[in-house]
């Protein structure tokens, strides 16, 4: 990689590192804090709204990128504009509580934006409106996992590493950046939390993710199952833990502590091993995911589609343990 990417690459983890120190000053100054409470997965009450930093420091790169890839300028701006958008209404429901159907509206827009700029670069409807639920889904489902000290943080971080290593070059950079971002906050969340990142954080995270995958899926020739193997821990749990919730004809929509990893603390386990053992398991699908993007597509297809079952088997076997 080139001495000024490595150099971009520090800055951004700096800044991060920065703004989160502010966030944490700022969040005690407007006492915006999470109490612990029945529904939540921690004791201690904790500022939030550390995710400003990742935020700024992700448009602080594009306001970079469109110095150094000036061709790239209006789907850079595009991309920046939905990133606002979904980091916007976050901050503000940090500060004072919106309905979701507001909140789902933002989401829905700022996913269209993305999706449009898929349909540009590739032609095909089909992603189009592929990437764009996709978007809307990662953002909430960001949003239910991020519970406990470093786990959002890490999964977004091990996706940005995937999509380096996946992506070619210059293109690669879009992961690193992801990556460098959250490890400049994750410090400070993890293993011990000082700060929380709150909606403005987890609901980047979803889109930044989402931008991420589907860059690869308008730019490389690895079967596009293996771009959902990367966040394969968040899909299963939070997919799953919904459909059942829908299935037994509950509110849905409400806060809870049904997910996988909610039930592995409430019995006990800590947040650093949940996060470690959720780690561990995207790891491999990373590892699986390099492995079979050298191979034709019916293997790379093949693979992910085992790898998801996989999950699903693990998640069932690990939910019949852990009762509510």
């Amino acid at each position: 990689m080139q001495a000024r990417y490595l150099l971009l690459l520090a800055l951004t983890s700096l800044s991060a590192a920065l703004l989160t120190w502010g966030a944490i000053h700022y969040a005690h100054w407007r006492q915006l804090m999470d109490l612990p409470g029945a529904r939540r997965s921690h004791q201690v009450s904790t500022p939030r709204g550390g995710g400003i930093a990742i935020v700024v420091s992700q448009l602080l790169a594009c306001a970079v990128a469109v110095v150094v890839f000036p061709a790239a300028t209006a789907s850079l701006l595009v991309f920046a504009l939905g990133l606002l958008l979904v980091a916007g209404i976050g901050w503000w429901d940090d500060h004072r509580p919106l309905p979701a159907l507001t909140r789902l509206c933002v989401h829905l827009l700022a996913a269209l934006l993305l999706g449009g700029l898929v349909w540009v670069a590739t032609g095909s409807l089909l992603k189009a409106v592929f990437c764009s639920g996709l978007t809307v889904s990662l953002i909430n489902i960001w949003n239910f996992m991020d519970g406990i000290n470093g786990l959002a943080t890490t999964q977004a971080i091990l996706v940005g590493i995937g999509a380096g290593l996946l992506l070619p070059a210059p293109l690669s950079l879009a992961g690193w950046l992801l990556a460098a971002g959250c490890f400049g906050f994750l410090p400070f969340n993890f293993p011990r939390a000082r700060i929380f990142m709150g909606d403005v954080g987890s609901g980047a995270l979803g889109y930044l993710v989402a931008a991420i995958i589907a860059l690869g899926l308008c730019t490389t020739e690895v079967a596009p199952g293996l771009w959902l193997v990367l966040p394969a821990a968040f899909l299963v749990d939070a997919g799953f833990t919904l459909l059942l919730r829908m299935f037994n004809g509950e509110a849905w929509m409400q806060a809870h502590t049904q997910h996988l990893y909610q039930r592995f603390v409430k019995r006990g386990a800590g947040h650093t091993v949940v996060t470690l053992g959720y780690g561990t398991f995207s790891v491999l699908g990373l590892t699986i995911a390099l492995f079979f993007s050298q191979l034709p597509l019916a293997w790379g297809w093949t693979a992910s589609v085992l790898w998801l079952l996989a999950g699903m088997v693990i998640w069932i076997s690990l939910r019949a343990r852990l009762p509510s």
